[in-house]
């Protein structure tokens, strides 16, 4: 009985066999052609078994299955012989793979494919690449985290790098564009605080500190406090003290907005660096009451190693160990010698360490600084605020300093300028001025010389009256000698502190990292990759949302490094919404924006249609060339790919994404009838070509020389502790008693410079996969020989621009190029995209 028993088991095994035989044949004789590939995978934590834990099958871009409605199946095939090398599209290190695919003879040419991972742990992975017919080779460009399969219990799917407006999309693939966006958009409802989630919403500015505590009101969906929207996380409301979260260096965003895996490490190499320049600079044994204020101009210096390098003592270890999390301080803690224990001296002390306090240098920076972007030409005189108040400058005070001219005869030839920081800060001012803060309304102007320089003529400094609609004024003029020079001097650093807070809270946060956020969300729930749109916006929002939350954690929160730095403090974030209220989106194309301030006037037989008044406006000049550059790019890309307006107006992606980003995105400003209604391939153009303008040019302008300019505290400071004394009274005397001693007591204290030059510090420092604009992270970003052909053209243009500059910043007729402080204009030489993590750079070499 037994042995029939076992006899019946061999049987049925054998059967089953067979079965699974006959089962292989006919999978075998199904897939009867063979696609050959490679996939590149940049960084993982998996010690093993990698490859076998990854399973990828392919899409067919033309067949596909009648039951599902996608592309047709290749059979799943897992990595196998990886090995490390440098991947010779963009240099990175990564571990490349080798793929076969098995597909039927009428597969014909894969247009995308999914991804499983059933590792333990993510990876990041940075392209595929397939061998088809006729030596064809298909680009994948993926550049995401891929997360285990028990977190995302869905395959990633990704497309190939060949652009489709949604009525030109393969058939096998129209299923699959939508499911993917709508993978994207996900469940308003569903939670945002995983790191794997990879839906994209809107939320309001809820996150800086609890409202409900009074730490800080919701900025957007009022208005009262308009903003722009920024991407949901989920995440709860963060609490003003937090000291390790000063330094925090990663965030809760959508895997593909996250900085790649060189970059993380790279940055937090930057902000541990930055962290100990803060440590160190606050004094080793010395108590924090004795080192607290600067004494002498000699201790300011003594920030700065200069050209010696100075190594890392065990203090300073153990200061550092404090300050960071233990995770990241364990895994620098082997190289920590190798850092340098000081700030480096920053650009504008290293060509001339005087030149903070000259008049000539003071009326450059405004058309070549940091901030070049807010000096307007005066078009009425005197300057009037909203409320009807009149400025106090008289022409008694100017007019015997325009080189003959009489003040009409000056304002006739567009030759009188103002840096005005009043209208704005006069509501804030009672709320700024506590806590030791003593903080002006300003307004400054200048004259326009032959030579083209600018020359201080009056700084007004004001505060509110007593009654109101009332300003108490003060005006102080130059001044070479004596005590009237010292209040100058004091005046011109009150100006500074305003234009400071005005070019770190709305040149620089709100005008190219705010405003941008909305347009990258659409981009993402709106535009499917495959759309060229989103392939040529995609290179400009790298790292943008990553940044933007790590601001919002660590910079902007309550309690934040803004508030404990620049003299609006609490008020910094409302203030920023009350700028908001006059952001137009059309008025941020450069020539929109120079038209605005008086700039440059229309001329129709310019290319920008603008004319500068005057060449030597090292912004302005380096912009526009810039500018028509991009614009002719965009304008060619947009033809290529749209044969007429009605083309445009029937892709319902571009429609759809449009008004998503004025009703939701930017939803606070959805009735003004400023936006572009996107009928016509011009409107797209502008539209296009200011973003990018945004995203490269002005971001690189206001962002990029930051430690170079300002990470001198002499140079541009953040807050004044004193007002300036009026005559008769104590403080006045102990003015004239020691100037010197006067002004540095009226700069911030040790802590707050040093912890905004390590900020600073972070902002303008490089990392090795940045992007200049004219290039891309790989030359097969695309699968189109004419848009390639014509991007190397792109390519060529600035290269011709940045000659150009560097031919402008040598010639000695142009004063503003150098100036007194020897640094040649460069903000806009080798631009960048968008990160705010670089150095001075516009095209060409390794945002």
């Amino acid at each position: 009985m037994e042995h029939t028993r076992q006899h019946s088991r061999m049987i049925d095994c054998l059967n089953v066999f067979q079965g699974s035989v006959k089962a292989q044949l006919a999978e075998s004789k199904k897939y009867t052609e063979s696609i050959e590939g490679e996939i590149f995978i940049e960084h993982s934590h998996a010690k093993s078994g990698l490859g076998k834990a990854i399973c990828i099958q392919l899409y067919s871009l033309s067949k596909f299955d009648s039951s599902t409605g996608e592309g047709k199946l290749s059979h799943k095939v897992h990595p196998n012989r990886g090995k490390h090398i440098h991947n010779k599209l963009n240099g990175n290190r990564c571990v490349e793979y080798q793929l076969t695919f098995k597909v039927d003879r009428d597969f014909g040419f894969p247009g995308a494919f999914d991804i499983w991972n059933q590792h333990k742990d993510k990876f990041f992975l940075q392209s595929l690449s397939l061998r088809v017919a006729f030596r064809q080779i298909i680009h994948f460009e993926c550049n995401s985290w891929i997360y285990p399969n028990h977190l995302m219990q869905k395959a990633r799917i990704f497309f190939s790098n060949t652009c489709y407006l949604p009525s030109q999309t393969p058939n096998g693939l129209l299923q699959l564009r939508k499911q993917e966006l709508d993978a994207l958009r996900g469940d308003e409802n569903a939670e945002r605080m995983r790191e794997w989630h990879r839906a994209y919403d809107y939320d309001f500015y809820n996150d800086l500190g609890d409202p409900q505590q009074g730490e800080r009101p919701i900025l957007g969906g009022s208005v009262h406090y308009p903003y722009p929207r920024r991407g949901k996380t989920g995440k709860p409301h963060i609490h003003s003290e937090n000291v390790k979260g000063m330094f925090k260096i990663d965030s809760c965003i959508p895997p593909d907005e996250r900085f790649r895996p060189q970059k993380l490490s790279e940055f937090a190499k930057k902000v541990i660096q930055a962290t100990l320049h803060f440590v160190v600079t606050q004094g080793g044994s010395v108590s924090r009451e004795e080192t607290d204020q600067f004494k002498s101009f000699n201790e300011i210096k003594e920030l700065f190693s200069g050209k010696k390098r100075q190594g890392v003592g065990e203090w300073m270890i153990k200061k550092l160990e404090a300050r960071l999390p233990k995770e990241i301080f364990k895994e620098i803690e082997p190289g920590i010698k190798e850092y340098t224990a000081r700030f480096p001296m920053p650009q504008l002390f290293a060509g001339n360490e005087l030149a903070w306090k000259d008049d000539e240098e003071f009326g450059r920076q405004m058309l070549a600084g940091i901030n070049a972007t807010v000096i307007q030409c005066l078009q009425a005189f005197p300057p009037r605020s909203k409320n009807g108040v009149w400025s106090s400058i008289s022409r008694s005070h100017i007019e015997h300093n325009l080189d003959g001219l009489t003040l009409q005869e000056a304002m006739n030839q567009w030759r009188i300028f103002i840096l005005d920081h009043h209208n704005y800060l006069m509501p804030f001012l009672g709320k700024i001025n506590k806590n030791g803060v003593c903080a002006y309304a300003s307004r400054t102007l200048l004259f326009l010389k032959d030579d083209a320089t600018l020359k201080p003529l009056a700084i007004e400094l004001s505060l509110p009256g007593l009654l109101p609609d009332t300003e108490i004024h003060r005006v102080f003029r130059p001044w070479t000698n004596g005590s009237e020079a010292a209040l100058w001097q004091l005046a011109k650093t009150h100006v500074a502190v305003n234009d400071s807070g005005y070019h770190q809270l709305t040149s620089h946060w709100l005008k190219t990292h705010a405003v941008v956020e909305p347009f990258i969300i659409a981009t993402r729930r709106q535009l499917s990759v495959m759309h060229p749109i989103h392939r040529l916006l995609d290179p400009h929002f790298k790292d943008t949302m990553h940044i933007n939350a790590l601001a919002r954690s660590t910079v902007l929160k309550a309690g934040g490094i803004i508030e404990k730095t620049l003299y609006s403090g609490e008020v910094s974030m409302e203030l920023s919404s009350l700028l908001y209220k006059e952001w137009r989106f059309d008025e941020q194309s450069l020539p929109g924006d120079l038209l605005k301030r008086g700039m440059a006037f229309h001329n129709p037989d310019c290319l920008t249609g603008v004319q500068l008044l005057f060449e030597d406006y090292p912004y302005g000049t380096d912009g526009l060339e810039i500018w028509v550059a991009i614009k002719r790019w965009v304008t060619d890309f947009c033809l290529h790919f749209y044969k007429d307006d009605n083309s445009l107006r029937s892709d319902h992606e571009i429609q759809e994404w449009w008004s998503e980003i004025k009703k939701i995105g930017h939803g606070d400003k959805c009735n003004e009838t400023w936006w572009y209604p996107m009928t016509t391939l011009s409107d797209l153009v502008e539209a296009l070509t200011t973003l990018i303008w945004i995203s490269s040019g002005l971001h690189a302008s206001v962002n990029f020389g930051q430690y170079g300019y300002i990470g001198h505290p002499l140079n541009r400071p953040t807050k004044c502790r004193n007002f300036i004394p009026m005559e008769g009274t104590k403080e006045f005397a102990e003015f004239l008693h020691d100037p010197d001693k006067f002004f540095l007591k009226m700069l911030p204290n040790r802590s707050e410079i040093t912890l905004y030059m390590a900020m600073l510090e972070v902002l303008s420092a490089p990392t090795s996969d940045e992007v200049y604009l004219g290039q891309r992270q790989s030359p097969n970003w695309i699968d189109d020989v004419w848009i390639k052909q014509r991007f190397e053209q792109f390519t060529e243009e600035l290269n011709e621009v940045d000659k150009r500059i560097v031919e402008r910043n040598a010639d000695p007729k142009l004063k503003n190029r150098q100036g007194p402080s020897n640094i040649p204009y460069k903000l806009l030489y080798k631009a960048l995209w968008f990160p705010m993590l670089n150095h001075v750079r516009v095209s060409q070499q390794k945002f």
